[in-house]
């Protein structure tokens, strides 16, 4: 009996945990990790990090629940299943702690990721998750979470809202702009006009807001750069651009625009 035990041991094959939990996608970690480096380099505090740590689990819980119902393969399966109720009891653990220890109830706060991020869900389980009204509702999941984290550190409503818009302004106009670009490098037809429009809305918003003293200069700043790079990126000819490239491009706009917005933010 033994014997048959250890055969049929090393019968199954192992499943490395990276393989069933890490998405493929490189560019939906800049798009997860970007707010809640904002909203925690902004606004620091221990409910802040919790939220973080949550949101984190929510984002490697994505592809373990595709592979979930949709694997074939037994081992892989049962280990998706595995990762998968590792990250949800995470993610709620983190959830309740940071309830139990910010200054206010973050329910409200919590409306705007849940529902962004459901319409997401519908999508990507339906295997439509590069849809266009996937990525931007996957984008504006996260970018909305930044104002939890901010609620979760004691700002004020207003604070919360100007911090949650800085992250939306830079999130949804790129994935648009990129979205664009890639697909007309496969299909040969350009559609530049509503990244355009949605990152011209961005930087406009974001001057208004400053003149009112409701967001820093540097914002307003931050998204015109975005904006010109918007329009050198859509509109005028240029040599064609990987998307490996493009996709290291954007992670050095992301992670200037994170530093510069929260190391500025208060001065």
């Amino acid at each position: 009996m033994p014997a048959l035990v250890a055969i049929a041991t090393r019968a199954q094959p192992r499943v490395r945990w990276s393989s069933v939990v890490l998405p493929k996608e490189h560019g939906s970690w800049s798009l997860a990790l970007e707010p809640l480096a904002l909203g925690l380099l902004a606004v620091p505090s221990v409910p802040g990090l919790w939220l973080a740590l949550a949101a984190f689990a929510g984002f490697l819980a994505r592809r373990p629940l595709r592979l979930a119902r949709r694997e074939t393969d037994v081992a892989r399966r049962h280990a998706a299943v595995q990762a998968l109720a590792i990250l949800a009891g995470v993610a709620l653990g983190a959830l309740i702690v940071a309830f139990m220890l910010a200054p206010v109830n973050l329910i409200g706060w919590l409306v705007a990721p849940a529902l962004a991020g459901a319409v997401f869900l519908v999508f990507d389980l339906q295997n439509d998750g590069r849809e266009g009204a996937a990525e931007i509702a996957g984008a504006t999941a996260f970018a909305a979470f930044t104002g939890t984290i901010a609620a979760a550190g004691g700002w004020t409503f207003v604070g919360a809202g100007a911090l949650l818009f800085a992250m939306c302004g830079r999130a949804i106009p790129t994935v648009m702009a990129v979205r664009s670009y890639v697909r007309s490098t496969k299909t040969g037809r350009l559609q530049p006009l509503p990244a355009l429009v949605a990152a011209t809305l961005a930087a406009a918003t974001a001057m208004v807001l400053s003149w009112r003293g409701l967001l820093p200069l540097v914002v307003p700043i931050a998204l015109t750069l975005l904006w010109l790079r918007t329009w050198v990126l859509l509109v005028f000819p240029r040599p064609r651009i990987r998307a490996r490239t493009l996709g290291f491009q954007e992670l050095g706009w992301g992670v200037a625009y994170v530093v510069s917005v929260a190391l500025l933010w208060s001065m």
